[in-house]
Formats: structure tokens, C-alpha cells, sequence
């Protein structure tokens, strides 16, 4: 039940803040801005810090962890599944 809890909170809070990252595919950070929302089938806009530019992404699925969640999201522009690793 606190796994639950925990991610609906996280959910819950990247509506309202931004959440920082790190793309483990580009070795780069990422950001995903407030305002969006984080759930299987959205699109949603990343800041990558890597390339200084946004970009919008489609979230596949969310998996929490003890220390945050990875987002696994498809890239249409590149053509890439990436994995974030959030805080």
C-alpha cells in the first residue's frame, strides 16, 4: 500500500513542480517541467540539458524505486525509447 501511495504522490506532484532527472541513454540530465502530466499515453515536455532544448516525449510506463521513478518514454523525433531516472 505504501508503494501505491507513494507513486500517486509523485504523480500527483509533477503536475505542480518541476522534476529533475537523468537520461540514461544520452548520459545527460533532464527536466520535466511543471505542468505536465506523468502517465502512460501523455506526451509531455522535457527540458534535456545535454542538448540545451525541449522536446516532447510520450511516457510508456512509470516504475517506482526507493529513491524515485524511472520513466521510460518513446522519442518519436529520434525514434528511441529512453529511461529517466527521476529524483
Amino acid at each position: 500500500m505504501r508503494i501505491i501511495a507513494t507513486a500517486a504522490m509523485m504523480l500527483i506532484s509533477t503536475g505542480a513542480f518541476a522534476w529533475d532527472g537523468y537520461n540514461s541513454e544520452s548520459s545527460s540530465y533532464v527536466e520535466i517541467g511543471a505542468g505536465n502530466l506523468v502517465r502512460p499515453g501523455q506526451e509531455i515536455e522535457v527540458y534535456d540539458y545535454g542538448t540545451s532544448s525541449y522536446k516532447q516525449v510520450e511516457v510508456q510506463s512509470i516504475n517506482t524505486n526507493g529513491a524515485g521513478a524511472d520513466v521510460e518514454v518513446y522519442d518519436s523525433e529520434s525514434g528511441e525509447y529512453q529511461t529517466y531516472e527521476m529524483e
